[in-house]
């Protein structure tokens, strides 16, 4: 959503340059260890959780401020909404570009931005800086710490946008403002995986556990994966009361009552990965070409949605395929699966690209 530097009306990079970037920076970002004892390299990884953030984060800095420059928040090409928090003030501050538009105070340089909201504590070290306009520092980490899973701070924020629009509106644009409701959203919500597995505590074990337990457990950090789970959850569960119950898509199939409206909400999450595939971390040739491979394999399967009493995912099936017939659509010469990721995602362009037209 950077403006590129020959063309501020297009972005510096385009969706299909992601794959490629993770790929030359990752392994930069988090240099992987040379130790050749595995046992060892695992041993030295628990020290350095103690003795403060596994990385430095100089590559990282000296990437946006080569990409980004002195570009701010306000110069996005897109509305973007970035949760972060603020560890003086023990409170997590959303950058918006709408607000940076407004106050020169709440309009950053993006390289700050982008530095903040990737401070994950005991990874990367806290990001300091000061804003133009602005007489007070902001001491930063990573706003997963608040908002592991981001989706309901961009519904309030648009809803909370959508209000000042219809005040500053004039009587040119105001009819067409008003014209948008929340009812008129569309969701989507990109998950970086988990491994969360039923049984992976319990509380026979953890009755045991003290302080260094909770921290560091089996290669994993329990306390961290419970707050990190339990955050992204509610916003499941509080995303999906917000859309409410499809009663009348599935009146007469009560197994799917307790499923968020079909065509409002879409979250693509894969489920049950393994702990090296979730890591924040692990930077090898080989996990990211594993996790290219799973993001490739999601797009393929069935739409998913969170069951409000369960709080497991559940794919929804498709009432043809459940008679024996499976149905394809094609699109730019490939045949896409309907009732898939895949073809969600396209539906979804569709309906924004037919919005955009609109307006």
């Amino acid at each position: 959503t950077a403006p590129n530097k020959n063309n501020h009306k297009q972005p510096l990079y385009a969706a299909k340059d992601i794959v490629s970037f993770y790929k030359d920076h990752a392994p930069k970002i988090f240099p992987q260890s040379k130790l050749p004892l595995k046992s060892l390299r695992s041993a030295t990884d628990v020290l350095w959780k103690f003795w403060g953030p596994r990385y430095k984060g100089d590559y990282l800095k000296d990437l946006l401020k080569e990409e980004l420059g002195d570009t701010t928040l306000k110069e996005t090409i897109t509305q973007v909404i970035i949760p972060t928090y603020d560890i003086n003030r023990l409170f997590p501050l959303i950058f918006t570009t709408a607000e940076a538009k407004m106050d020169e105070s709440k309009n950053p340089k993006l390289v700050d931005v982008c530095m903040s909201t990737s401070a994950a504590p005991t990874y990367l070290p806290c990001h300091e800086f000061e804003s133009n306009g602005s007489s007070r520092k902001f001491n930063m980490i990573d706003g997963g710490v608040a908002a592991n899973n981001p989706t309901l701070t961009a519904i309030l924020n648009e809803r909370k946008e959508m209000i000042l629009r219809r005040q500053l509106a004039t009587e040119k644009n105001k009819e067409a403002e008003l014209k948008i409701t929340p009812k008129r959203m569309l969701i989507l919500s990109l998950g970086t995986g988990s491994f969360k597995k039923v049984g992976k505590y319990n509380a026979a074990n953890s009755s045991k556990w003290g302080l260094f337990d909770w921290v560091q457990k089996n290669k994993t950090s329990p306390i961290i994966d419970i707050f990190s789970d339990a955050s992204a959850d509610m916003v499941d569960i509080h995303v999906g009361t917000i859309f409410q119950y499809d009663h009348d898509l599935h009146k007469n199939d009560p197994d799917k009552r307790n499923h968020p409206r079909k065509k409002d909400y879409l979250r693509i999450q894969a489920e049950n990965l393994t702990d090296e595939l979730c890591s924040v971390d692990i930077a090898t040739e080989k996990n990211l070409r594993d996790l290219e491979t799973v993001g490739e394999k999601l797009l393929d399967q069935r739409v998913s949605r969170v069951n409000l009493k369960t709080g497991e995912f559940e794919e929804l099936p498709d009432k043809k395929e459940s008679d024996g017939e499976t149905v394809f659509e094609e699109f730019e010469g490939l045949l896409v699966k309907k009732g898939t990721n895949r073809h969600a995602l396209i539906e979804f362009a569709r309906l924004l690209s037919a919005e955009r037209k609109r307006r």
